[in-house]
């Protein structure tokens, strides 16, 4: 019988059982998938918790990200066939769909081909950090080449995505993080600079690194009343983007005389994926980064799907440097 990861109340890891389910067929524009590996998000932690925009309906799965192949075509579905591989892009409310699981029900409309000679577990670690990269740095063509770009949190698989997408486009990727323990395995990964935050002023350092220009943008997950250092560091006419809460507290409108012209926005990478023709331009795009090799997913370490609850311990303890995947076997 297909297993699946559920919970039925909100809490910590502890909550999360592996169990026994009924899955059943495809349902119109659905399909059955064969999971390999599933990647885990920020967003699976909050959901479990309680604390996403949207609560669980219990007893309820969880997981927006997986790869592996196809079993079963629903009806209207077309450009799948049983045993194609295949990745799940986040793009489904959690409470009508999860991937944590062996076999899953997923829609088709934010599945895509999985190249042969793509592992699952690379795959998995793709979508969510590169598609919401894409959106907040490509979509709209604010940043252009030689733009100076702030990624904060920038050793999430969010926050690598994000540097390696700003050097793909031309454009000079700053990454912070609070400690140094971080600093080298960021620059490894193709950070111009990076800023330890714990030790160094913030908006004096931008300032040195960029010729007291500013950045034309900056991309943080992590919003609160710390948004007011970031906005010191934006170039006149730059943007704010705030695409997180990681932080809980209310986040303020930056606005002072001293503060340049900016602009600030929410983001969230469901603006692309639920919209069909700027995810189709999302798939090319990361699509071909893997192609030229200007894209590789960081995976920093690997669990079993039986040890769900020790994978979200790991994930909560902030020790990771990009994605954490949990493989499935058969």
């Amino acid at each position: 019988m297909p297993t699946a990861v559920q919970f039925d109340r909100t809490g910590g890891p502890e909550v999360l059982e592996l169990r026994d389910v009924e899955i059943g067929e495809p349902g119109p524009g659905e399909l059955r998938i064969r999971v390999d590996a599933i990647g885990l998000n920020r967003a699976d932690v909050m959901f479990r918790q309680g604390t996403y925009p949207t609560a669980p309906r219990f007893p309820s799965g969880l997981g927006y990200e997986a790869a592996g192949a196809v079993e079963a075509v629903g009806p209207g579905v077309t450009g799948f066939a049983p045993g194609d591989p295949v990745s799940v892009v986040p793009g489904f409310p959690l409470t009508a769909y999860g991937t944590y699981g062996d076999h899953v029900l997923v829609p088709a409309a934010v599945t895509v081909p999985r190249p042969a000679d793509v592992p699952a577990t690379v795959a998995a670690a793709t979508w969510m950090a590169y598609v919401t990269a894409y959106g907040a740095l490509v979509e709209d063509g604010h940043t252009r080449p030689g733009d100076h770009v702030l990624i904060t949190a920038a050793s999430s698989s969010v926050g690598l995505a994000a540097v390696q997408t700003t050097r793909r486009i031309g454009a000079i990727p700053l990454a912070t993080t609070r400690t140094a323990a971080k600093r080298q395995r960021l620059l490894d990964a193709g950070a111009a600079h990076v800023v330890v935050t714990d030790d160094e002023d913030l908006p004096a350092r931008v300032a040195e690194l960029t010729g007291g220009g500013g950045v034309r943008t900056v991309f943080d997950p992590v919003a609160g009343p710390g948004v007011e250092t970031l906005a010191r560091t934006v170039a006149p006419g730059g943007r704010l983007v705030v695409y997180g809460s990681l932080d809980p507290r209310p986040t303020p409108l930056p606005h002072a005389p001293r503060l340049p012209a900016l602009s600030t926005r929410t983001y969230t990478l469901h603006e692309v994926t639920t919209d069909p023709q700027r995810l189709a331009r999302a798939v090319e795009f990361v699509n071909a980064g893997l192609r030229d090799g200007s894209f590789a997913p960081a995976i920093d370490r690997t669990f079993d799907l039986a040890d769900i609850a020790e994978a979200h311990r790991y994930l909560e303890s902030n020790a990771q440097v990009g994605k954490i995947v949990v493989t499935v076997r058969h």
